[in-house]
Protein backbone atom coordinates (compact mmCIF):
# COMPACT_ATOMS: atom_id res chain seq x y z
CA UNK A 1 0.00 0.00 0.00
CA UNK A 2 1.40 3.20 -1.23
CA UNK A 3 1.57 5.55 2.30
CA UNK A 4 1.73 9.36 2.94
CA UNK A 5 4.69 10.46 5.10
CA UNK A 6 4.63 14.03 6.66
CA UNK A 7 2.34 16.18 8.89
CA UNK A 8 -1.32 14.88 8.41
CA UNK A 9 -3.72 18.22 9.87
CA UNK A 10 -7.24 17.16 11.28
CA UNK A 11 -10.33 19.87 11.49
CA UNK A 12 -12.48 19.01 14.06
CA UNK A 13 -10.45 16.90 16.07
CA UNK A 14 -12.14 18.60 19.41
CA UNK A 15 -15.26 17.23 18.11
CA UNK A 16 -17.11 13.65 18.37
CA UNK A 17 -14.92 11.94 15.89
CA UNK A 18 -12.02 13.75 16.26
CA UNK A 19 -10.19 12.60 18.82
CA UNK A 20 -10.45 9.26 17.94
CA UNK A 21 -9.26 10.00 14.21
CA UNK A 22 -6.30 11.69 15.94
CA UNK A 23 -5.21 9.00 18.34
CA UNK A 24 -5.77 6.33 14.96
CA UNK A 25 -2.82 8.52 12.83
CA UNK A 26 -1.11 9.12 15.87
CA UNK A 27 -0.32 5.51 16.43
CA UNK A 28 -0.08 4.51 13.04
CA UNK A 29 3.56 7.01 13.11
CA UNK A 30 2.01 10.23 12.03
CA UNK A 31 2.76 14.05 13.16
CA UNK A 32 -0.45 15.54 13.72
CA UNK A 33 -1.45 18.57 13.80
CA UNK A 34 -5.27 18.59 15.84
CA UNK A 35 -7.19 22.00 14.79
CA UNK A 36 -9.95 23.32 17.41
CA UNK A 37 -11.95 26.62 17.74
CA UNK A 38 -10.70 29.11 19.33
CA UNK A 39 -10.98 28.93 23.13
CA UNK A 40 -12.11 25.12 22.62
CA UNK A 41 -11.92 22.84 25.96
CA UNK A 42 -11.54 19.72 24.34
CA UNK A 43 -9.27 17.69 24.98
CA UNK A 44 -6.55 16.42 22.47
CA UNK A 45 -3.95 13.75 22.83
CA UNK A 46 -1.41 15.07 23.95
CA UNK A 47 1.25 13.71 21.26
CA UNK A 48 -0.80 15.79 19.01
CA UNK A 49 0.10 19.56 18.12
CA UNK A 50 -2.76 21.31 19.71
CA UNK A 51 -3.83 24.24 16.84
CA UNK A 52 -6.50 26.56 17.74
CA UNK A 53 -8.02 28.52 15.17
CA UNK A 54 -11.18 28.80 12.64
CA UNK A 55 -10.75 26.91 9.47
CA UNK A 56 -13.70 28.42 7.24
CA UNK A 57 -12.13 32.01 8.07
CA UNK A 58 -10.68 33.26 5.13
CA UNK A 59 -7.45 33.51 6.49
CA UNK A 60 -6.80 30.44 7.66
CA UNK A 61 -3.09 29.17 6.53
CA UNK A 62 -2.96 25.04 6.51
CA UNK A 63 0.66 25.74 7.23
CA UNK A 64 -0.43 27.23 11.15
CA UNK A 65 1.71 25.82 13.85
CA UNK A 66 4.29 24.01 10.99
CA UNK A 67 4.99 22.75 7.95
CA UNK A 68 2.41 22.06 5.09
CA UNK A 69 0.83 18.90 5.59
CA UNK A 70 1.05 16.26 3.59
CA UNK A 71 -2.83 15.14 4.29
CA UNK A 72 -5.72 17.21 5.81
CA UNK A 73 -8.52 14.67 7.71
CA UNK A 74 -11.92 16.72 6.78
CA UNK A 75 -14.06 16.14 9.74
CA UNK A 76 -14.85 19.84 10.51
CA UNK A 77 -18.81 20.93 10.40
CA UNK A 78 -21.20 22.92 12.42
CA UNK A 79 -24.42 21.17 13.47
CA UNK A 80 -23.95 17.73 12.42
CA UNK A 81 -26.59 16.31 14.19
CA UNK A 82 -29.25 19.27 13.26
CA UNK A 83 -29.60 18.52 9.46
CA UNK A 84 -31.80 21.53 8.47
CA UNK A 85 -29.97 23.59 10.08
CA UNK A 86 -28.88 26.75 8.11
CA UNK A 87 -25.39 26.44 9.16
CA UNK A 88 -24.79 23.26 6.32
CA UNK A 89 -25.47 25.75 2.97
CA UNK A 90 -24.12 28.75 4.56
CA UNK A 91 -20.99 27.58 4.72
CA UNK A 92 -21.03 25.29 2.32
CA UNK A 93 -18.33 27.53 0.40
CA UNK A 94 -16.08 27.95 3.18
CA UNK A 95 -15.49 24.04 3.24
CA UNK A 96 -15.01 24.47 -0.72
CA UNK A 97 -12.41 27.43 -0.16
CA UNK A 98 -10.48 25.29 2.60
CA UNK A 99 -10.19 22.04 0.60
CA UNK A 100 -9.69 23.84 -2.88
CA UNK A 101 -6.88 26.23 -0.91
CA UNK A 102 -5.27 23.30 0.84
CA UNK A 103 -4.32 21.57 -2.45
CA UNK A 104 -3.13 24.84 -3.71
CA UNK A 105 -0.63 25.11 -0.91
CA UNK A 106 0.91 21.56 -1.72
CA UNK A 107 -1.32 19.20 0.35
CA UNK A 108 -1.32 15.68 -1.80
CA UNK A 109 -4.26 13.52 0.08
CA UNK A 110 -7.58 14.63 1.26
CA UNK A 111 -9.94 12.64 3.41
CA UNK A 112 -13.25 14.29 4.22
CA UNK A 113 -16.01 12.71 5.66
CA UNK A 114 -19.13 12.04 4.20
CA UNK A 115 -22.84 11.02 5.40
CA UNK A 116 -25.32 8.66 4.33
CA UNK A 117 -27.27 11.33 4.44
CA UNK A 118 -26.19 12.34 0.72
CA UNK A 119 -28.22 9.40 -0.48
CA UNK A 120 -31.59 10.58 0.88
CA UNK A 121 -34.34 7.37 0.85
CA UNK A 122 -32.54 4.17 0.27
CA UNK A 123 -33.22 0.99 0.82
CA UNK A 124 -31.04 -1.86 0.93
CA UNK A 125 -27.37 -1.13 0.18
CA UNK A 126 -25.60 1.67 -0.69
CA UNK A 127 -22.86 1.53 -2.95
CA UNK A 128 -20.36 3.63 -4.96
CA UNK A 129 -22.99 4.55 -7.77
CA UNK A 130 -26.17 4.78 -5.05
CA UNK A 131 -27.74 8.10 -7.06
CA UNK A 132 -27.83 10.79 -4.54
CA UNK A 133 -31.01 12.83 -3.40
CA UNK A 134 -30.72 14.22 0.06
CA UNK A 135 -33.61 15.68 1.70
CA UNK A 136 -32.01 17.35 4.50
CA UNK A 137 -30.09 20.49 4.63
CA UNK A 138 -26.94 18.47 5.74
CA UNK A 139 -27.25 16.35 2.88
CA UNK A 140 -27.32 18.38 0.52
CA UNK A 141 -24.44 20.29 1.52
CA UNK A 142 -22.27 17.21 1.70
CA UNK A 143 -23.45 15.94 -1.40
CA UNK A 144 -22.68 19.30 -3.06
CA UNK A 145 -19.02 19.53 -1.28
CA UNK A 146 -19.10 15.74 -2.67
CA UNK A 147 -19.75 16.74 -6.14
CA UNK A 148 -17.98 19.64 -6.38
CA UNK A 149 -14.39 19.11 -5.20
CA UNK A 150 -13.62 16.63 -7.75
CA UNK A 151 -13.76 18.90 -10.17
CA UNK A 152 -11.73 21.54 -8.68
CA UNK A 153 -9.09 20.07 -7.11
CA UNK A 154 -5.68 19.82 -8.98
CA UNK A 155 -4.31 16.10 -10.16
CA UNK A 156 -1.63 16.46 -7.67
CA UNK A 157 -4.46 15.93 -4.75
CA UNK A 158 -5.99 12.79 -4.34
CA UNK A 159 -9.38 12.61 -2.64
CA UNK A 160 -10.94 10.03 -0.28
CA UNK A 161 -14.86 10.81 0.28
CA UNK A 162 -15.60 8.34 2.88
CA UNK A 163 -19.48 7.92 3.91
CA UNK A 164 -20.33 7.17 7.11
CA UNK A 165 -23.10 5.61 8.54
CA UNK A 166 -24.37 5.23 12.40
CA UNK A 167 -21.97 5.80 14.72
CA UNK A 168 -21.95 4.94 17.89
CA UNK A 169 -19.55 4.72 21.34
CA UNK A 170 -18.04 7.45 23.09
CA UNK A 171 -21.99 8.13 23.69
CA UNK A 172 -22.18 11.03 25.86
CA UNK A 173 -20.59 12.83 23.34
CA UNK A 174 -23.02 12.02 20.27
CA UNK A 175 -27.01 12.63 20.18
CA UNK A 176 -28.24 9.44 19.22
CA UNK A 177 -30.44 7.00 20.87
CA UNK A 178 -27.50 5.25 23.27
CA UNK A 179 -27.09 8.45 24.78
CA UNK A 180 -30.34 9.17 25.92
CA UNK A 181 -30.35 5.27 27.02
CA UNK A 182 -27.76 6.59 29.64
CA UNK A 183 -29.22 9.45 30.39
CA UNK A 184 -32.35 7.77 31.10
CA UNK A 185 -30.53 5.27 33.56
CA UNK A 186 -29.17 7.40 35.15
CA UNK A 187 -31.66 9.24 36.09
CA UNK A 188 -33.29 6.12 37.85
CA UNK A 189 -35.49 5.19 34.84
CA UNK A 190 -36.16 1.90 34.41
CA UNK A 191 -38.09 1.50 31.21
CA UNK A 192 -37.37 3.49 28.19
CA UNK A 193 -40.44 4.17 25.39
CA UNK A 194 -39.08 2.38 21.65
CA UNK A 195 -40.24 1.98 18.16
CA UNK A 196 -40.58 -1.90 16.73
CA UNK A 197 -36.58 -1.59 16.25
CA UNK A 198 -37.31 -3.22 13.39
CA UNK A 199 -35.39 -1.10 11.17
CA UNK A 200 -31.84 -1.96 10.01
CA UNK A 201 -29.18 -0.06 10.09
CA UNK A 202 -25.35 -0.19 10.12
CA UNK A 203 -23.65 0.51 13.21
CA UNK A 204 -19.98 1.36 13.58
CA UNK A 205 -18.04 2.09 16.69
CA UNK A 206 -16.57 5.52 16.77
CA UNK A 207 -13.33 4.50 17.62
CA UNK A 208 -12.90 1.87 14.11
CA UNK A 209 -14.28 4.90 12.33
CA UNK A 210 -11.37 6.81 13.49
CA UNK A 211 -8.70 3.56 12.48
CA UNK A 212 -10.66 3.41 8.98
CA UNK A 213 -10.10 7.08 7.92
CA UNK A 214 -6.71 7.12 9.41
CA UNK A 215 -5.74 3.92 7.24
CA UNK A 216 -7.47 6.14 4.00
CA UNK A 217 -4.43 8.72 4.48
CA UNK A 218 -1.88 6.55 3.76
CA UNK A 219 -4.36 4.35 1.02
CA UNK A 220 -3.37 6.77 -1.07
CA UNK A 221 -4.34 4.81 -4.38
CA UNK A 222 -8.22 4.91 -3.02
CA UNK A 223 -9.82 7.61 -4.34
CA UNK A 224 -13.91 9.01 -4.56
CA UNK A 225 -16.22 7.90 -2.78
CA UNK A 226 -16.50 4.94 -0.69
CA UNK A 227 -18.45 3.59 2.49
CA UNK A 228 -16.73 3.61 5.90
CA UNK A 229 -19.08 1.28 7.61
CA UNK A 230 -19.24 -2.34 8.57
CA UNK A 231 -21.81 -3.26 5.74
CA UNK A 232 -23.63 -5.43 7.99
CA UNK A 233 -27.03 -4.18 8.62
CA UNK A 234 -28.10 -4.67 12.55
CA UNK A 235 -31.88 -4.28 13.63
CA UNK A 236 -31.99 -1.37 15.78
CA UNK A 237 -33.76 -3.33 18.42
CA UNK A 238 -30.75 -5.86 18.70
CA UNK A 239 -28.14 -3.13 18.70
CA UNK A 240 -29.83 -1.83 21.37
CA UNK A 241 -30.63 -4.44 23.51
CA UNK A 242 -26.95 -4.98 23.23
CA UNK A 243 -25.68 -1.78 24.33
CA UNK A 244 -28.02 -2.40 27.80
CA UNK A 245 -26.63 -5.28 28.82
CA UNK A 246 -23.17 -3.98 27.51
CA UNK A 247 -23.63 -1.22 29.87
CA UNK A 248 -25.54 -3.52 32.69
CA UNK A 249 -28.21 -0.59 32.48
CA UNK A 250 -31.17 -1.61 34.58
CA UNK A 251 -33.56 -0.59 32.13
CA UNK A 252 -35.88 -2.18 29.78
CA UNK A 253 -37.41 -1.20 26.17
CA UNK A 254 -41.70 -0.45 25.95
CA UNK A 255 -41.60 -1.82 22.35
CA UNK A 256 -44.13 -0.28 20.30
CA UNK A 257 -44.70 2.97 22.47
CA UNK A 258 -43.64 4.80 19.54
CA UNK A 259 -45.17 3.94 15.91
CA UNK A 260 -41.75 3.52 13.47
CA UNK A 261 -41.55 6.63 11.26
CA UNK A 262 -43.05 6.61 7.78
CA UNK A 263 -40.20 8.47 6.55
CA UNK A 264 -37.57 5.46 7.98
CA UNK A 265 -36.02 2.94 5.32
CA UNK A 266 -36.94 -0.39 6.73
CA UNK A 267 -33.11 -1.45 6.02
CA UNK A 268 -30.13 0.63 4.55
CA UNK A 269 -26.43 0.02 5.17
CA UNK A 270 -23.09 0.86 3.35
CA UNK A 271 -21.58 -1.74 0.77
CA UNK A 272 -18.27 -2.05 2.74
CA UNK A 273 -16.69 -4.18 0.22
CA UNK A 274 -13.55 -1.13 -0.54
CA UNK A 275 -13.02 -0.10 3.12
CA UNK A 276 -12.91 -3.66 4.15
CA UNK A 277 -10.12 -4.09 1.27
CA UNK A 278 -8.37 -1.40 2.20
CA UNK A 279 -7.85 -2.55 6.56
CA UNK A 280 -7.09 -5.89 5.11
CA UNK A 281 -3.85 -4.95 3.06
CA UNK A 282 -3.45 -2.49 6.27
CA UNK A 283 -3.18 -5.53 8.29
CA UNK A 284 -1.18 -7.65 5.92
CA UNK A 285 1.33 -4.15 5.72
Amino acid sequence: MTSTSGRVLVTGAGGYLGPHVVTALLDRGHEVAAVVRPGSPAQTDPRADRVEADILEGDFDVTQGGDTPAAIVHLAWQDGFLHNSPAHMSQLSAHFRLLTGAAEAGVSRIVALGTMHEVGYWEGAITEDTPTNPLSQYGIAKDALRRSLPLALPATTTLAWARAYYIYGDDLRNNSIFRKLLEAASEGKTSFPFTTGRNLYDFIRVAELGRQLAALVDAVDVVGTLNCSTGEPVSLAAKVEEFIAENSLAISLEYGAFPDRAYDSPGVWGDASRILEVMARDARS
